[in-house]
């Protein structure tokens, strides 16, 4: 074996070896989306106050509408102070994180979300005074518009 075959090898077993070490589950399971979501909004959720506003179908995964708005007064009394979007179909499981105040003035965001299967998005919303409302909505991603 010549030095040029030897340092390739040696190549080839530290890309595997690199490989195996950065080697993570393809997508999140429920069980990961929760404890995610429980680790940045402490306390059990209760539904209401929520809207998600996602297609049942989304036909392109690259780029999936998603509104999500909250029922607030907005006021130093009483606000939204985050939301916290989870997919439990994604690599990790937080889609993303924001913040308000009351000089936001309304919750509301809209965002394209990257979805690779057919999976559930789960919104949950922290109050100034720690209280969590959640809503979800699983969203079916075609392949290529043919279903699947």
């Amino acid at each position: 074996m010549n030095a040029m075959t030897a340092l390739l090898t040696r190549r080839t077993a530290l890309a595997a070896i690199a490989g195996v070490i950065v080697a993570r589950n393809a997508s999140a399971t429920p069980e990961q989306t929760k404890e995610w979501l429980s680790t940045a909004a402490k306390g059990t959720p209760r539904e209401g106050k929520v809207t998600l506003k996602a297609p049942e179908i989304a036909e392109n995964g690259n780029a999936v509408p998603v509104t999500v708005s909250v029922e607030s007064e907005m006021t130093a009394k009483s606000y939204v102070k985050a939301v916290y979007i989870a997919a439990d179909g994604n690599p990790n499981p937080g889609v993303a994180t924001y913040e308000f105040t009351p000089m936001s003035g309304k919750a509301e965001v809209q965002l394209r979300v990257r979805l690779a299967q057919t999976q559930k998005l789960v919104v949950v919303a922290e109050m100034n005074d720690g209280t969590l409302y959640t809503a979800s909505r699983e969203i079916k991603v075609t392949i290529g518009g043919c279903g699947g």
